[in-house]
């Protein structure tokens, strides 16, 4: 069975309010998807491309919190939306960047709160034996932020405490939208091998989207790499990070990737013109 599912989806953003064009008519967004099917594999999955491609939307409407306009979406064979919300959280959760919480409680309070809550009931063991909570806190460096509140906390902790907060509650899918963009370089990498090393030995399945192509190659089990007209390639990190295919996907060369997100975006469209020119004055 394919852990997830896209049969004739479309999916089209609503209208955003008072975005009108020259004639004063509202704007109508085009379809994010339209008629998209596709079978994608349980695992360590890497979803890549460049802004705008349709990453997080894909991740939204695969874990049920975007609705389809039509089509369907089945996540290990079921249709997520039509569960109830509890049933829908334990099959996959969601976390993403910039997460809002309207809450007073400490970090060590959530953590506990999120652990019982879960399909764990605050009672799981870690990859290495111990208590899985103990774990994480360590794993995500949370030791000195546990009697701080969320709103006293840093981005790269707020993003290490969302890290434990989907270890923790123990669904069989995790749904993670840029959750390393503001750690720092080391706590990637531990954060990664972690993540990858927790779906090996549970058989959670984990999609991730990251702009870090280096990392995709090292640690994820295959990659999903969506191109701007939704062209799809999917394999294992060697079979889809070629220079050709991460060029098609990115309209720059390959060895600029690696600098992309210290360019500015003006940077990126003249690097990605000059690129493209040469492309079609080769043909």
């Amino acid at each position: 069975m394919d852990f997830l599912t896209f049969n004739d989806v479309t999916f089209t953003y609503p209208p955003v309010e008072g975005d009108i064009d020259e004639n004063g008519v509202p704007i109508q967004e085009r379809p994010i998807y339209e008629h998209f099917s596709a079978s994608l594999p349980s695992g360590f999955v890497s979803v890549v491309g460049q802004n705008g491609c349709g990453k997080t939307t894909l991740m939204l409407l695969g874990c049920g919190r975007l609705k389809p306009d039509s089509g369907k979406v089945l996540l290990l064979g079921k249709d997520i939306l039509s569960m109830p919300e509890a049933e829908k959280n334990l099959l996959a959760s969601v976390i993403y960047q910039n997460m809002e919480f309207e809450t007073e409680d400490k970090v060590s309070e959530l953590l506990s709160q999120v652990y019982a809550a879960g399909n764990f009931h605050a009672k799981a063991s870690g990859l290495k034996g111990g208590d899985l909570l103990s774990e994480v806190i360590d794993v995500f460096e949370l030791e000195g932020v546990l009697e701080h509140t969320l709103t006293h906390l840093s981005k790269g902790e707020i993003q290490r405490v969302l890290l434990a907060f989907a270890i923790l509650y123990g669904s069989a899918s995790v749904f993670m939208d840029e959750p390393i963009f503001a750690l720092e370089e080391r706590q990637k990498e531990t954060a990664l091998a972690y993540l990858r090393d927790f779906v090996h030995k549970t058989g959670t399945t984990i999609y991730i989207t990251m702009h870090e192509i280096d990392l995709t190659r090292k640690y994820a089990d295959n990659v999903l790499l969506i191109h701007p007209n939704k062209d799809m390639s999917l394999g294992t990190p060697e079979e889809v990070l070629t220079n050709e295919e991460l060029e098609k996907a990115y309209g720059i060369p390959a060895s600029l990737l690696k600098h992309k997100e210290s360019m500015t975006r003006e940077q990126l469209m003249g690097e990605s013109e000059i690129f493209m020119k040469g492309r079609q004055d080769s043909k």
